[in-house]
C-alpha cells in the first residue's frame, strides 16, 4: 500500500501512538496508580489528540475541497477548544 493509498496514513499513526499512551494512563488512573505526572500528561495528551483530529479534519476537508491537505496546519488548543459546545 502507498502514501496515495493511506494519504493520512502518518496522522493516524500518531493518533493511535497518543491514544495508546492514553489509555495506559486511564488503566493506571482506575487501578490508583497514576501519578500527578501522569495526570499532566493526560492533559497534555489530550490536548494533542484534539489538535491531531483537528489537522486530520481540516486535511479531509482540503481534500474533498479539491485543494492541497498538506495546507492543513496545526492550530491552537484554544482554537480547537472554542470550537466545543
Amino acid at each position: 500500500m502507498t502514501t496515495q493509498d493511506r494519504p493520512d496514513a502518518g496522522p493516524l499513526e500518531r493518533i493511535s501512538e497518543l491514544a495508546d499512551e492514553e489509555h495506559r494512563i486511564r488503566e493506571r488512573e482506575s487501578e490508583g496508580t497514576a501519578t500527578a505526572e501522569d495526570r499532566e500528561r493526560l492533559q497534555e495528551l489530550e490536548r494533542l489528540l484534539d489538535q491531531c483530529w483537528d489537522l486530520l479534519r481540516q486535511r479531509r476537508a482540503r481534500r474533498e475541497a479539491g485543494l492541497d491537505p498538506g495546507g492543513a496546519e496545526v492550530r491552537d488548543p484554544g482554537v480547537i477548544g472554542s470550537y466545543r459546545q
